[in-house]
C-alpha cells in the first residue's frame, strides 16, 4: 500500500515568535567587498539556493530508496547550508553567517528527520517534526528580514519560506508515494520558486549596499 501521509499531515502552522532580532552593526557596510560585480553576485546566489534544492531532491530519491549515496549526499547538502552562510559573511559578518548556516543546517537536518518518519509511518514524529520544520523556516523569515527589514519585508520572507517548505514537501510525498509525474512536477515548482528567493536575497543585498557594487 502507498504511504498516503498527507492524510496525517496536520493542517497548521506555526509561527515562531522571535523575542529578540538579531543584531546586525553598523560595521556591516565595512565588511562589504568593493567592487564586486552586481552580475556575478546574481548568479553567484542562485547557483547557491539551485545546490541548496538540488541535492536536497537528490537527498529524497537516495533516502526514498535507501541508496548507498545517501550519507554522502547529506555530506554535501549540508556543505551547501556552509556555503550560503558563508556568501553573506562580507556583508554582515561572520557571526551572522555562522548563525545562517546553523538556521539552514536545522532547516536539512528536519526534513531529513521529516523523510524517515514519513518511511515508518510514524505519524506522531511527523507532526511533531513538521511542527519543528516550519518553525524553523520562520526563525530563517525573521534572521533575514533582522538583516535588511527595508529590502526583506517580514510577511515577505515568512512567505518565501513557508511556500519553499510547502513544494518540498510535497516533492517528497510524491517520490515516497510513486507518483513520480507528479514529484517531477512539484521540482519544477521548487526549481522555479527557489530562483525568485535568489534573485529577492541578491537584489535586497545590492540595494542595502550599493557602494559594494561597481
Amino acid at each position: 500500500m502507498k504511504l498516503k501521509f498527507w492524510y496525517f499531515i496536520p493542517l497548521v502552522i506555526v509561527v515562531l515568535i522571535i523575542t529578540a532580532a538579531f543584531a546586525f552593526t553598523s560595521s556591516a557596510s565595512a565588511n562589504a567587498k568593493i567592487g564586486t560585480n552586481q552580475l556575478n553576485f546574481h548568479d553567484a546566489m542562485r547557483k547557491l539556493w539551485e545546490d541548496h534544492i538540488t541535492w536536497t531532491r537528490l537527498y529524497i530519491v537516495s533516502a526514498a530508496a535507501d541508496l548507498p549515496d545517501k550519507d554522502l549526499t547529506a555530506q554535501r547538502l549540508l556543505q551547501n547550508q556552509a556555503d550560503i552562510g558563508n556568501a553573506i559573511k562580507s556583508f554582515y559578518g561572520d557571526a551572522a553567517g555562522n548563525q545562517l548556516t546553523a538556521l539552514l543546517r536545522d532547516h536539512i537536518l528536519l526534513a531529513a528527520q521529516l523523510i524517515d518518519a514519513a518511511k515508518s509511518g510514524n505519524t506522531a514524529a511527523f507532526a511533531d517534526l513538521k511542527t519543528r520544520w516550519y518553525a524553523n523556516a520562520n526563525e530563517i523569515a525573521v534572521f533575514l528580514n533582522a538583516a535588511n527589514p527595508k529590502n526583506w519585508p517580514l510577511a515577505d520572507m515568512q512567505a518565501m519560506m513557508k511556500t519553499h517548505l510547502d513544494l518540498t514537501l510535497k516533492e517528497a510525498a510524491d517520490r515516497l508515494n510513486g507518483d513520480y509525474a507528479g514529484d517531477i512536477a512539484a521540482y519544477d515548482q521548487v526549481h522555479a520558486e527557489i530562483l525568485q528567493m535568489a534573485d529577492m536575497l541578491s537584489t535586497g543585498i545590492i540595494n542595502q549596499f550599493p557602494k559594494a557594487f561597481k
